[in-house]
């Protein structure tokens, strides 16, 4: 049957590609957790008719230093205290991860390309590169774009009008949602210039996105 060409062949990603897979899944799940939690915190505040923080960032030093001085049962001050413990824990975690994911996409020259478009972190590349691997598999965009679920839906019966809907949102839901954070990293630095290092290719724009993470 093979033979015959009845069994198309299936792609399977190799090693390296696994790992980039594995260690984006990871930060992906580590921020979802984190995001969770502040919003544990944010809810502990509204049950208790608690005013917004005055302070960009609820969870910064001074935010922290504001976020103690509220008049909070005893329990729900423990919480608190125990929900900012374990973001410490996590950003210990996120920034090991992020290091391992900077390492091994130092040399990926697919990676460094992603991180010349605006709004492309270095999460964001290494997950998208880890989710498409070979791109020579995919015969066509439209074929990469559908990987995604980024295809809108088309509904269409017989020979009547055809109608094309909302993203069908079929496929890789992870670097789907990727995709998403990076489209709104771009709108919110919109009008922002660029470094002049950019000009000089992939290489330097690498070198510049990824020194902090291998620095550290």
């Amino acid at each position: 049957m093979y033979a015959a060409g009845y069994l198309p062949e299936i792609w399977t990603p190799d090693a390296a590609t696994e790992r980039m897979r594995r260690l984006a899944a990871r930060q992906f799940q580590i921020v979802r957790h984190r995001t969770r939690i502040k919003n544990e915190v944010h809810s502990i505040l509204h049950a208790h008719l608690i005013p917004r923080c005055p302070h960009a960032d609820l969870f910064s030093g001074v935010g922290r230093a504001w976020l103690l001085r509220q008049p909070v049962p005893d329990d729900e001050r423990g919480a608190i205290e125990r929900h900012i413990r374990e973001l410490d824990r996590l950003a210990d975690d996120l920034a090991a991860l992020d290091k391992e994911i900077a390492s091994d996409a130092l040399n990926d020259d697919a990676i460094a390309r992603l991180l010349t478009i605006t709004g492309v972190n270095l999460t964001v590349a290494a997950g998208i590169v880890a989710a498409i691997g070979d791109i020579n598999r995919f015969s066509s965009p439209q074929k990469l774009v559908s990987y995604f679920g980024l295809n809108p839906r088309v509904r269409q019966s017989g020979l009547g009008a055809t109608h094309h809907g909302r993203i069908s949102k079929v496929g890789r839901s992870h670097a789907r949602a990727m995709l998403v954070e990076a489209a709104w990293a771009a709108a919110r630095r919109l009008g922002r210039c660029m470094p002049s290092s950019f000009a000089s290719g992939p290489s330097v724009a690498t070198k510049w996105r990824l020194s902090p993470w291998l620095a550290s």
